[in-house]
């Protein structure tokens, strides 16, 4: 009997279009843990699980991600979501002492561990970093940020030749201690009707600083995703200039349909997709999003997850159907 390959082997596999035992079973996203996990533990979930503790509660693989910003805890909060914590390039360089720490980024005791969980348990790592979209509106705020594109392109260059420095350190401190399954630069660029900045102004504000940090990423043999809600279509070719391998979460709210892009981009690497708005309807509807997603699947270079977060109108009840469904359709490849 063929060994059964464990998470980090399956993972590696699949994203090289190579044969798989099963499909990944995994949350990229985990839940919401303030209400979803909350609801769950008053239909019977065990308390005082953490996020590893669930995944193997549900038979699920294990992952582990540390998410690397650049701001320390000194930097003061917005004060509402969306609004700006600096105005001005002036404000920025007075922001400055509260962003980019200096000495060790990373919590090395931590993923020594988690290379230890890696190579003795075949767990999953991954870690993200802010992307040069994303890092831009954190500090000057969601409108603001569309506005600077045009009215402070300078100061837009230069918060990413900061952040460029930053996670490329980064990069560096981890991979002197392992070899990561994947990474992902949190971007969020597209809504529903696709992407919220220009293809021009993507090669102008966005592209040189992915062409300095990804072949980094490559030297260490990670594989390099972005993490952009919204309809990613478009700007998925995009990325694809920029060296970027893959595309999470794939939103079927926003009208993302897997076939498509795997049309389109037919080597691009696809984590997600699963329209969790269906999850909380029964098992009929939950094997109809199985049997959409599953030809693309049986390709390779796509593992099914939920498109984001479990929301909290799944019950236990549904989401242990979901699981069951989910190592079903992972043996159907």
């Amino acid at each position: 009997m063929t060994k059964p390959m464990n998470a980090h082997e399956r993972f590696q596999a699949l994203m090289n279009f190579q044969p798989v035992d099963r499909l990944p079973i995994i949350e990229w996203a985990g839940w919401w843990e303030d209400a979803t996990v909350a609801r769950w533990r008053q239909e019977g979930l065990p308390a005082n699980l953490d996020r590893q503790d669930l995944y193997r509660y549900f038979g699920m693989d294990v992952n582990y991600q540390d998410w690397l910003g650049a701001c320390t805890k000194h930097l003061p909060p917005p004060t509402h979501h969306g609004a700006p914590l600096i105005r001005t390039a002036d404000e920025y360089e007075a922001a400055r002492p509260h962003l980019y720490p200096e000495g060790p980024l990373v919590d090395a005791a931590k993923w020594r561990d988690w290379a230890r969980r890696q190579k003795e348990d075949g767990d999953l790592l991954w870690f993200t970093v802010n992307g040069f979209f994303w890092h831009p509106r954190i500090l000057l705020g969601i409108e603001p940020h569309l506005y600077a594109f045009y009215d402070q392109p300078e100061l837009m260059h230069r918060m990413n030749e900061d952040i460029t420095a930053f996670n490329l350190r980064v990069i560096d401190e981890i991979c002197a201690i392992c070899t990561p399954d994947f990474m992902t630069f949190a971007e969020d660029l597209s809504y529903n009707n696709g992407p919220m900045l220009s293809e021009e102004q993507f090669d102008e504000f966005l592209l040189p600083y992915y062409q300095r940090v990804v072949p980094k990423l490559k030297e260490h043999r990670v594989k390099v995703f972005v993490d952009s809600d919204g309809d990613i279509t478009k700007a998925g070719g995009w990325f694809r200039r920029a060296g970027v391998e893959g595309v999470l979460p794939l939103e079927r709210q926003a009208g993302v349909d897997i076939a498509k892009l795997r049309e389109l981009y037919p080597r691009q690497l696809y984590i997600g997709a699963y329209d969790k708005m269906v999850m909380p309807h029964g098992e009929a509807a939950m094997r109809a999003e199985f049997e959409r997603l599953i030809p693309v699947a049986r390709q390779g270079g796509f593992a099914i997850s939920v498109d984001h977060q479990t929301p909290p109108g799944v019950s236990l009840e549904n989401y242990r159907i979901f699981i069951r469904l989910f190592h079903e359709y992972a043996a159907k490849v």
